[in-house]
C-alpha cells in the first residue's frame, strides 16, 4: 500500500463536541471589589500592622460566574507573610452559607508585600479551592470521543465467550453493527483565584479542572484573566463597615511566632 504523504499516517483526532463554555474572564460587582480592600484596612487598624489574610469569593447560587460578595471566614492564623487553607475550613464556611450562596473562588491579601503575583503557597492553596469548588460547580462542557484500538464489536446471545478475548474493548449490542464512536461527557469546573495588596494592586487566575466520566482523565489548566466590574446597585454602607470590622477583630489571628515548619514553608 502506498501512502501520498506521512500525514496519511496520523491518527484522526478524537471528535469533540463543545457543550458549554466556562468564563474566560472574571465577573467582579464594584461592592465585592470595596469590601475585599476595606477588609485589608481594617486589618491594618485593628491589628496595627499589614497581615497576609483569606477569604471566598461568593456568588447566587442561578448566576455562579459572577462574583457578588467576599465572604471572609475564620483564620486559622495569619502572618505577613503567609496564610493557609484546608479543605475543613472551606467546607465549614460552605455549610453556613444560604442555600441560595455559593463559593466560586478565593481571594487573598498580599498585604504591604511589594511580591504582586501568586506565590508557591498561594498555588498550594488554589488547588486546594479547586477541588472543593469544581465538586459543587461541574457542568458538562462536552463531548468526546475515547479513541479505542481494536474495539470489538458483538451480538448479544450470538457470540461465544471466547470471543471476548480479542479487541481491546467489547461492544456488545442487539443488532449487527458494522461501526461504532464511543463518546464520553467530559464535566467541567472553574475557581477563580485574587490577590491584592495595601497598595490597590490586584492580580487574578481562573483555574479550570474537566474529567472525563468514562475514562477518568482529569485536566487542570489556568490562565490570567481580566476583570470586569459589574454595578449591582449595591455599595458598602457605614454599617457594613462597622459590621465587617467586628468580622475583621473576631476572625483575623495574627501571629508573630509563628512555628518553624510555616517558617520553612514560606
Amino acid at each position: 500500500m502506498r501512502f501520498k504523504s506521512l500525514s496519511d499516517l496520523k491518527r484522526q483526532k478524537p471528535k469533540e463536541v463543545t457543550l458549554a463554555i466556562l468564563p474566560q474572564e472574571i465577573s467582579l460587582t464594584h461592592y465585592a471589589k470595596e469590601k475585599a480592600f476595606k477588609i485589608s484596612e481594617l486589618v491594618r487598624q485593628i491589628h496595627d500592622e499589614s497581615y497576609e489574610w483569606y477569604g471566598f469569593t461568593l456568588a447566587d447560587k442561578e448566576n455562579p460566574d459572577l462574583i457578588t460578595d467576599i465572604g471572609l471566614p475564620r483564620n486559622a492564623q495569619n502572618l505577613q507573610e503567609y496564610v493557609n487553607i484546608g479543605p475543613e475550613g472551606i467546607a465549614e464556611y460552605y455549610d453556613a452559607l444560604s442555600e441560595d450562596t455559593i463559593i466560586n473562588g478565593w481571594i487573598h491579601s498580599h498585604g504591604a508585600l511589594h511580591y504582586r503575583h501568586f506565590s508557591h503557597t498561594d498555588e498550594e492553596n488554589q488547588a486546594t479551592v479547586l477541588d472543593f469548588v469544581t465538586a459543587r460547580l461541574r457542568k458538562a462542557v462536552a463531548k468526546k470521543e475515547i479513541p479505542i484500538q481494536d474495539l470489538q464489536l458483538l451480538v448479544k446471545d450470538e457470540f461465544a465467550e471466547k470471543e471476548l478475548e480479542k479487541g481491546s474493548v467489547s461492544l456488545i449490542t442487539d443488532a449487527v453493527v458494522s461501526e461504532a464512536i464511543l463518546m464520553e461527557t467530559i464535566y467541567g469546573g472553574f475557581s477563580y483565584s485574587i490577590v491584592i495588596g495595601d497598595e490597590g494592586w490586584h492580580e487574578q487566575e481562573i483555574h479550570y479542572q474537566e474529567r472525563g466520566v468514562i475514562s477518568g482523565r482529569t485536566h487542570v489548566s489556568m490562565k490570567s484573566a481580566e476583570v470586569m466590574l459589574i454595578d449591582n446597585g449595591r455599595s458598602l454602607t457605614q454599617a457594613d463597615i462597622i459590621a465587617l470590622g467586628k468580622e475583621v477583630e473576631e476572625k483575623i489571628q495574627p501571629n508573630t511566632n509563628p512555628p518553624t515548619e510555616i517558617i520553612e514553608r514560606m
